[in-house]
């Protein structure tokens, strides 16, 4: 959260789309996960495919398959939150345009998973794990992270970790490869974890883990970014010292997510300390508004990640501070205790009326109370002011719940208005089946399951539902083509991965 003249406008980008999130999901889907919606504006399944196969560039993917999460199959879960991208925008476009790249291509994802990790993947892509969020207790830590991952993309590692990958087992790799992509598509991490434990994990092992070399490169050049962006240097060698230290006295080395694919030394870390201690910046404090966003973003996330009986017992009644006051009504949400949680939104809505993340809560908050026309106004009131996909549909989910016409005639125009922007949003084109579904127009109904399916990576149904569509839809049409589109693209997937 940030001071009242920024709240107003707080969209990270326009018009945003896609699903809140799980964990900050509105209900279970019934056809895919949460988590399988796609990457924002990504390039196509089979587009995607076959850079991998001609490149390899998307090494780092691998990553996402080698951790503890996986290993305990466990899906991971890619997941969008207005008020969280809002928060990573802040502390990444700066250090992004330090590092000369087109904030307009590289991104900062968030993944839905308690290990402490980080990872870039697809060029210009970084995924921050919440559980690496929760442990940062001041923005220029996650700013660091952030920093050092640039600082991989900006000294070309993945690129020459994907050179070293063409003199291995690469056709094992590439299955695997190929095998991830679509299951993290799908929200499959039992497929996923299958198909890696498949291939050679001392093999792939090796090019997970960056060199010292690339290590200590990143660590200077996450200095240099993060004085160019503004920030105290100071935040990365905070985070690698509580890291190194707290994992070291649990023994937890050998597990931790992070320590494997960055491996952290005592030489590394003094001589990064040496480094930073000469910076200009090296006393400057943290924004004291961005303190604060900080700590409501962890509240918010723990609220949504931890088991709520915990948040209860950290956050009791008697705390009555903004940050517990927010982890605590998303607890009070998750167990159905919709009245207290309420109350304390409501609170927090009262002293910061310009904060239109709030009104977003106490929208979902009534409306996974059930309370879906109460819910109406304020999610309403959110999606105007915020303009973000996971907003725009969590309104549209509340207005085809009220089954009427009029309300699934406006839910239409916004998840066509989604899907302008993000054409391979899984989850609005579930919701637009229905619609259609609802107002009897089969062929069409049919065309957004399909597209709904091939955009979470189920192909075998996205081709069966676009071969149903192809009999329904007028022959020659534009519809009657994109089921087409679909069809071949799906055939095509399957040739380039035998």
């Amino acid at each position: 959260m940030f001071p009242k003249p920024v709240f107003p406008k707080p969209a990270v980008s326009k018009p945003a789309v896609s699903k809140p999130v799980s964990p900050i999901s509105v209900s279970p889907q019934p056809e895919f996960r949460q988590s399988d919606a796609c990457l924002p504006r990504r390039e196509g399944v089979s587009r995607a495919a076959a850079r991998i196969l001609s490149s390899l560039t998307a090494l780092a993917l691998f990553v996402l398959f080698s951790t503890p999460a996986c290993a305990q199959n466990r899906p991971l879960n890619l997941v969008r939150d207005a008020e969280i991208e809002h928060i990573l925008a802040l502390y990444a476009k700066p250090v992004f345009r330090a590092a000369n790249l087109d904030t307009r291509v590289a991104r900062t994802y968030l993944v839905n998973d308690p290990s402490l990790n980080a990872f870039v993947a697809g060029g210009q892509r970084v995924f921050i794990f919440t559980g690496l969020i929760l442990r940062t207790e001041l923005p220029r830590q996650l700013v660091g992270v952030l920093a050092h991952e640039t600082g991989h993309i900006r000294g070309g590692h993945l690129s020459r970790t994907a050179d070293a990958l063409a003199n291995a087992q690469t056709i094992s790799i590439i299955a695997a490869l190929l095998g991830g992509l679509a299951a993290v598509a799908a929200g499959d991490g039992r497929a996923a974890g299958g198909l890696i434990a498949g291939g050679s994990s001392a093999g792939t092992q090796l090019f997970l883990t960056y060199s010292r070399n690339q290590e200590s490169a990143a660590d200077q050049a996450s200095v240099d970014l993060m004085e160019k962006a503004g920030w105290s240097p100071r935040g990365i060698v905070e985070f690698l010292r509580v890291l190194d230290e707290q994992d070291f006295l649990v023994g937890a080395r050998a597990s931790n997510s992070y320590l494997r694919t960055h491996p952290v030394s005592y030489e590394r870390i003094e001589a990064l300390e040496t480094r930073v201690k000469g910076s200009p910046l090296y006393d400057q404090p943290d924004p004291p508004e961005l303190i604060r966003a900080h700590n409501l973003m962890r509240a918010k996330l723990s609220g949504f990640v931890k088991d709520p009986k915990q948040i209860l017992r950290d956050y009791p009644m008697t705390d009555t501070s903004e940050v517990a006051r927010y982890a605590r009504a998303v607890a009070l949400m998750r167990l159905a205790r919709t009245d207290q949680a309420l109350a304390d939104i409501d609170v927090l809505i009262a002293d910061n009326p310009d904060n239109a993340y709030f009104v977003e809560l106490r929208g979902q908050i009534l409306l996974e109370g059930g309370r879906v026309a109460d819910a109406l106004p304020p999610l309403r009131e959110a999606q105007q002011r915020i303009q973000h996909a996971a907003v725009t549909t969590m309104l549209t989910q509340a207005l085809i719940s009220t089954n009427t016409p009029e309300a699934d005639t406006e839910a239409r125009t916004l998840l066509e208005e989604v899907l302008r922007y993000e054409s391979d949003n899984a989850d609005a084109w579930r919701q637009l089946a229905l619609v259609h579904g609802r107002s009897g127009d089969r062929g069409m109904s049919l065309l957004a399951g399909a597209e709904q399916y091939f955009h979470s990576g189920q192909f075998d149904f996205a081709e069966e539902q676009a071969t149903r569509a192809l009999t329904i839809l007028p022959n020659g049409g534009p519809d009657y083509y994109r089921a087409l589109d679909i069809q071949n693209a799906v055939q095509t997937i399957r040739r380039r991965a035998r």
